[in-house]
């Protein structure tokens, strides 16, 4: 979209947003209606959340945690796995009673789930209260889509066409959720079509912001004091495809990092097959760049891997994380695991619980197969018993806390330096990260909230240390 055409959108959006401010004070006699946003999956459906949010308060909206008070309510969905599904459909039936108590309630859904044809119908037929339905692609017309919805009267579903699937707005507004971290995204949507997901049918194939706009947002992210800026993608190491980008991820990374200031970098989600020894050297010889690097895995098995289209085997795999802690030897990793992809045997299951014997990752997030509608997994045969697959789960994940025990009992006596995130429920006890994003609790005061300290570490439990100031 050129530059001239942003602008005309905007504007265009902008004209919504001023008679909606009108219609939602007539509509429920307030000055400042509330809306209640919550957001289901990944760190993107927090940025889209953040995005939807500041066109929200544009229109005049305040905001609740408390849907019996809302004027709206927004369910951002994840559609990565059946019981993230099940859990907006069932949270989606609990509304039908406040809209019945509150029939000027405006009940919309958004995101990856409602990219889907079978959920669409389903909102349809069996939600008759839910208001408006848009995808992922049209999110900057959420102003145009709910002046529409209540103007004219009838139900709203937007999927977008096309056209939109390749477009990046720029310039919306954001309602950040705090002032320490951030979420900043630097690309859109998945080429990669791994038989199991279904991320590239919903957010579309991949394109990149320009250098020029990521930059430019960095910059105000780090004036504006954060100090935790993580970068987003779906496939984020896979940035700067685009033929006229002119920049590749390693080479926007490196430019961020020259940018002066107090902050840390992090960046997530990786392919392995993108990730490359020059991302990994920008890494190593950073300032500002966390030693952590989250590259999921999947499988340590070769066919597995082949029939999950993943694109690298076991070895090719090993040999990155090999030269990643040849070049940083105080790097963090995690990773993500499927357990129980279709035909998968237990031998074949041995192989990745071998490989993070192997590897000694921080942290895993492990998860039990889940078919996707519309994908190729899907259709191929499952012979294992969910029973079985459990059984393979709970061993991964007692191998798995074993390693990490041993990774925190190595961190006691080592000093830290910790991004102080918040004040922990328990008054006078702080909690922050560190540079390999391990959670750290000590005593301290609030007023360091946002400040980076130098802990010492004095106890190790598997998740989470405890230290003290120095």
């Amino acid at each position: 979209m050129t530059e001239m055409a942003q602008q005309f959108s905007l504007q265009y959006q902008n004209l919504w947003i001023q008679q909606l401010k009108e219609i939602m004070r007539a509509r429920t006699r307030k000055e400042m209606p509330l809306a209640m946003v919550h957001t289901y999956g990944c760190q993107q459906n927090v940025a889209d959340s953040e995005k939807i949010e500041g066109m929200l308060q544009e229109m005049g909206f305040g905001f609740t945690k408390d849907p019996k008070k809302a004027d709206l309510i927004l369910f951002n969905t994840c559609a990565v796995r059946e019981h993230a599904e099940d859990r907006v459909f069932g949270n989606v039936g609990a509304l039908k009673n406040i809209k019945r108590r509150n029939p000027q309630l405006i009940i919309a859904l958004c995101g990856c789930m409602m990219e889907q044809e079978h959920v669409a119908k389903r909102i349809r037929e069996s939600f008759p209260y839910v208001d408006l339905v848009f995808g992922t692609h049209v999110i900057h017309r959420f102003p145009e889509l709910l002046f529409h919805c209540l103007t004219d009267h009838h139900r709203i579903f937007s999927r977008g066409d096309d056209s939109e699937d390749r477009e990046i707005m720029e310039g919306l507004p954001i309602r950040r959720d705090g002032k320490v971290k951030a979420w900043l995204t630097i690309m859109y949507g998945c080429d990669n079509f791994c038989s199991y997901c279904v991320v590239p049918y919903v957010r579309g194939r991949e394109r990149s912001r320009t250098p020029e706009a990521v930059i430019k947002e960095f910059q105000g992210l780090v004036q504006s004091g954060y100090k935790d800026i993580t970068l987003l993608g779906q496939n984020v190491n896979s940035y700067g495809k685009d033929p006229d980008c002119g920049l590749n991820f390693a080479g926007l990374l490196k430019k961020l990092d020259e940018i002066p200031g107090d902050y840390r970098i992090r960046f997530m989600t990786s392919h392995p097959k993108d990730c490359t020894q020059e991302l990994l050297d920008v890494m190593a010889n950073g300032t500002h760049i966390a030693h952590h690097l989250h590259l999921p895995f999947q499988s340590g098995n070769d066919r597995v891997l082949k029939e999950m289209n993943r694109h690298y085997t076991r070895a090719q795999y090993l040999e990155l994380i090999h030269y990643a802690q040849k070049v940083m030897p105080d790097l963090s990793l995690t990773s993500d695991v499927i357990v129980g992809f279709p035909g998968e045997t237990y031998p074949e299951f041995l192989d990745t619980v071998s490989l993070i014997e192997e590897v000694g990752f921080t942290s895993l997030f492990t998860f039990i197969y889940s078919p996707r509608v519309g994908t190729r997994a899907a259709s191929l045969p499952d012979p294992i018993s969910a029973e079985e697959k459990s059984q393979w789960f709970q061993e991964l994940c007692k191998k798995q806390e074993e390693i990490a025990a041993v990774h925190s009992a190595k961190k006691v006596g080592a000093v830290e330096r910790v991004l102080v995130e918040e004040e922990e429920k328990k008054p006078g006890m702080l909690s922050g990260r560190t540079g390999g994003n391990i959670i750290v609790d000590f005593p301290g005061s609030r007023e360091l909230c946002g400040t980076f300290q130098n802990v010492r570490v004095t106890k190790a439990r598997n998740w989470i240390l405890e230290g003290e100031i120095i």
